[in-house]
């Protein structure tokens, strides 16, 4: 599909597009409508579908084999730091940090502050938290 035929599709039809696309990811419950107005009169997108976002953003590559490809660059022109993160090494990180996170008490849909400077822990501790 063109870029043109995409963007036609969303205009002309953006129900049937977005739940094309959302087919992209994975999904613990598969969302049955992409756009929806809520109670307040806010639009929300897939309201009825669950992910879980750390899983479409590494287990997923991990099992389909890009263990080893890299996920993260890093770069600090600061510190002259660089690294090159890769699928399996990001998902025992993150994996570690959340069970970390689990031992102090930290459950789904409780709120955690991530104060961090632009380094890979920072993405670890987020996608951390996505996982719980």
């Amino acid at each position: 599909m063109s870029y043109q035929q995409a963007f036609d599709q969303s205009v002309n039809d953006p129900e049937h597009f977005w739940m094309e696309r959302a087919s992209l990811v994975d999904w613990v419950t598969a969302p049955s409508t992409a756009l929806a107005m809520d109670d307040q009169g806010v639009e929300r997108w897939y309201p009825d579908g669950v992910m879980n976002t750390c899983y479409n953003a590494v287990d997923r590559h991990v099992e389909a084999g890009r263990g080893e490809q890299v996920a993260i660059y890093y770069d600090s022109p600061v510190t002259d730091v660089r690294e090159a993160i890769s699928y399996a090494d990001l998902l025992e990180r993150v994996a570690r940090c959340a069970g970390g996170l689990r031992r102090l008490g930290v459950e789904k849909g409780d709120r955690v502050v991530i104060y961090m400077p632009m380094v890979p822990e920072a993405l670890v501790a987020m996608l951390a938290c996505a996982r719980l």
